[in-house]
């Protein structure tokens, strides 16, 4: 059990990331990876993974073992990360401390080569090798779902700033699922370990992630800027190869014209449920959830569950569309 222990002001200091950060999923990916549960959500994708990875995985798989403890070095909270590259970049300059402090406590349970002696020491060529493993890693095994993973934690990201509409940072830390249990001024997570989370003012990050699985995880360091990841809700077919549309316009981009669908599109923008949509645009609930389907086949729209009911999130792709709005007659199309 993880405790997480608040004051007033860390309950003003409550932020949900702004996005997937590219090294959690990096490192919540290679251990979910090497693991055999959670095959309905990750079986198809480690199918089509793992046959196409070259060294980085085996590189990065003796630094993110599948159960226990992992460096803290390798997901850095010093700020939003907006690419691939400053994360990584933020990550080789840890201090040589860090690096011998966090190796030093994997290697007292698992047997490690013997770069990773060189790694802990700071040597150029050893961070060098490790910052090019995880830039093969996210091109071979994340870039080809990265838009869906985006989608996937976009669509968390507005659930759960409509709790923070409806509840205030309590009822966000409430109603963040059954692996939570908000009992003020502690939050419980479930956890594998034992491990107390004092705050003291410094408030925290709550970061969804797509591959971490099964439990949220937290960094081992209590002093470090404080951060608590979790798992998000998955669509069943996330991994399948994405559709295309036809030349002839029969494909899923096809039916995307008309005022309606235009508008449940526009209603998703900052998400919406069913119910909501259709007092928006005062239509039946079966017409806005036609049109809703249509809008995940062609990849604009994603759907999670909220408190048994579903909730609807434009995707980076259909907010691009809506973009274009003001730039072009009509409805988008």
């Amino acid at each position: 059990m993880l405790r997480v222990h608040f004051t007033p002001e860390d309950l003003a200091r409550v932020r949900v990331a702004p996005g997937p950060d590219f090294l959690w999923e990096i490192s919540n990916s290679v251990q979910t990876l090497q693991r055999r549960d959670g095959e309905r959500v990750f079986g198809a994708w480690r199918h089509r993974v793992r046959p196409r990875l070259s060294g980085s995985r085996r590189l990065l798989s003796c630094l993110l073992p599948p159960h226990g403890y992992s460096p803290d070095f390798l997901t850095p909270t010093s700020g939003d990360h907006v690419t691939l590259r400053a994360a990584v970049d933020t990550l080789l300059s840890t201090p040589r401390p860090r690096l011998q402090a966090d190796l030093a406590r994997l290697s007292t349970s698992l047997q490690l080569p013997g770069w990773v002696a060189l790694l802990a020491g700071g040597d150029p060529d050893a961070l060098r090798r490790l910052g090019d493993a995880l830039h093969t890693y996210q091109a071979e095994a994340l870039a080809p779902y990265w838009q869906r993973v985006h989608a996937h934690v976009d669509a968390d990201r507005a659930v759960r700033l409509h709790s923070i509409l409806d509840g205030g940072t309590e009822g966000l830390l409430a109603g963040l699922g059954p692996q939570f249990r908000w009992r003020p001024p502690v939050l419980e997570v479930a956890y594998p370990v034992d491990q107390q989370l004092r705050l003291r003012g410094r408030g925290i990050v709550l970061q969804p992630s797509f591959f971490c699985w099964p439990a949220p995880t937290t960094l081992a360091d209590g002093g470090l800027p404080p951060v608590l990841v979790y798992p998000i809700h998955h669509s069943p077919d996330w991994a399948e190869p994405a559709r295309r549309a036809r030349s002839d316009g029969s494909g899923p981009l096809g039916p995307l014209l008309g005022h309606t669908r235009a508008g449940v599109l526009r209603a998703t923008r900052t998400g919406c449920s069913t119910v909501e949509a259709a007092r928006l645009l005062d239509v039946t609930h079966p017409a806005v959830s036609q049109h809703l389907n249509v809008l995940r086949a062609a990849g604009l729209v994603t759907t999670v569950r909220k408190s048994g009911r579903s909730f609807h999130v434009a995707t980076a792709e259909g907010r691009a569309l809506l973009a274009t709005e003001g730039r072009v007659a009509g409805p988008p199309a």
